[in-house]
């Protein structure tokens, strides 16, 4: 049980803490960039994968997220030595660290296959690697959910701004770092297709990064969460209510339960679609942007890879400036606004920049949708931690992260079928070849999306959700006990 939990005020966790948390954040970034980029390179350029097969196995990842309810509901009912959220990120961690590793020799048995193995062994295969990803999606979950209850039974909402900040700030950076640390890495493999001399190098390689990771992961998290030995039980619970003075029982909310404290407010609801339309309102675009630069502004590979440092620089500036400055200021709600209006600008730059073709224009509007995307996510992130119950704090992160994880998934399907579909219409429409309008389509669409997102924020009420959850707290536990 949390500090909060008991009516008690969170506990400050420190500047030296909130960057030890951050590490594990920074380890989540540089972990994701290795193996969705590793994966995703050496399936398609070197092994000759299909992209769909790849696609498909890349977002079984994603398709597990409704997990994350759950991995939240259990690290707040069912703890290990008095904890809650350690050891679930610690187990959690263990996993992904260890399916990583056993996803590159199964990637190249399935190459072996796909060069002419027997269709049943190759289904089998095939839905061996499916199901690998998805697990490793699942590790994922159960380690970050309770990773980001942790935070909230950490900090107050005074503090939570700037660790929020911090904390994906140094997300941010471990995505930079495991790029460069792949490119550093890997470089004398260029040109190399031969499966024999990649499959061990790349075993290796991945077995140290996730060494690294997971010894990380230990030292971020070890001695953040105190032991508590009480037991999270539903009369305590409604002890601290004060609503009833009744014999405690060793009961734990149920998920039923959880389920029925999740779906007892509208605010609910409205906050769940505002993430999904606020994360779609930053990525849509992410699955054709590299293409953008080099279709509409003529960019090299290596220029357009350079799209995402820029974005990068923007974003932790954003991040920062949220955390430490603006929300402290403005408060939590003003800035998530203007987080979306700040998006909703450097989205319309991005398609402005499009007529331009000038590179250094186009270079410049990333820095700057990253400041705004930085902004937002940092409010957006408050926000989300805020809008929960200590006594389910786990379940509603899980919600939460339900609604960011799908809707990544759901922008990198939309984003690229768009353009798609924008390339079609041209043909149709006037024959012409000109690859502007397609990507005009996509960022027009984004437009619409981050607009949605802003009307949807101006509906979210705190102090609703707060009163509505808090009375499906006293029913549910009553109910309980009667």
């Amino acid at each position: 049980m949390t500090a909060q939990s008991y009516g008690a005020p969170a506990p400050r966790l420190g500047l030296p803490n909130i960057l030890r948390m951050g590490l594990f954040q920074g380890c989540l970034g540089c972990l994701a960039v290795i193996f969705a980029g590793l994966m995703n390179r050496v399936m398609i350029s070197e092994l000759g994968f299909p992209g769909l097969l790849v696609g498909a196995a890349l977002a079984c990842e994603q398709f597990v997220a409704p997990a994350r309810v759950l991995f939240g509901q259990l690290s707040d009912t069912h703890p290990f030595a008095g904890r809650h959220r350690v050891p679930y990120i610690w187990l959690g961690a263990a996993l992904f660290c260890t399916l990583a590793v056993l996803s590159v020799p199964l990637i190249f048995r399935v190459a072996g296959l796909l060069g002419g193995g027997e269709p049943r062994a190759l289904a089998g295969a095939i839905a061996a690697l499916c199901g690998l990803f998805a697990a490793y999606g699942l590790a994922i979950s159960m380690a970050s959910t309770p990773y980001l209850a942790l935070l909230i039974d950490s900090t107050d909402e005074q503090e939570r701004p700037r660790a929020v900040g911090i904390i994906w700030c140094l997300l941010t950076v471990g995505i930079v770092v495991g790029a460069i640390a792949t490119a550093i890495a890997l470089r004398g493999l260029d040109g190399v297709t031969d499966p024999d001399l990649l499959e061990p190098v790349l075993v290796q390689f991945m077995a140290r990064v996730a060494g690294v990771i997971l010894a990380i992961t230990v030292i971020a998290t070890l001695g953040i969460e105190r032991p508590r030995p009480e037991p999270r039980s539903a009369a305590r619970l409604l002890q601290n209510s004060a609503v009833a003075q009744r014999p405690s029982r060793d009961d734990a909310i149920t998920l039923r339960q959880c389920w029925a404290l999740v779906t007892s407010s509208r605010q609910v609801l409205v906050f769940f679609l505002f993430l999904v339309f606020f994360t779609l309102g930053l990525f849509l675009q992410d699955p054709v942007m590299e293409s953008y630069g080099a279709e509409v502004f003529g960019m090299s590979i290596a220029a357009t890879a350079s799209l995402n440092a820029f974005w990068g620089v923007g974003t932790l500036l954003g991040l920062m400036g949220a955390g430490l400055w603006i929300v402290p200021r403005l408060g939590k709600f003003a800035t998530a606004r203007l987080g979306c209006q700040l998006i909703l600008g450097s989205l319309a730059l991005l398609l402005l920049a499009g007529i331009t073709a000038q590179v250094t224009v186009l270079q410049v509007v990333m820095v700057l949708f990253g400041l705004a995307a930085g902004v937002g996510t940092n409010s957006a992130l408050v926000l989300m931690l805020d809008l929960t119950l200590p006594e389910a704090a786990g379940t509603f992160v899980g919600v939460w992260g339900l609604a960011q994880a799908l809707s990544r998934a759901l922008g990198k399907v939309v984003g690229g079928g768009l353009l798609d579909l924008g390339r079609w219409l041209q043909f149709q429409l006037t024959g012409g070849t000109d690859p502007f309008p397609a990507y005009a389509l996509v960022l027009g669409v984004e437009l619409l999306v981050a607009a949605t997102a802003l009307v949807l924020l101006s509906r979210v009420n705190l102090r609703q959700f707060r009163e509505d959850t808090g009375r499906s707290l006293t029913k549910v536990l009553a109910l309980e006990l009667g």
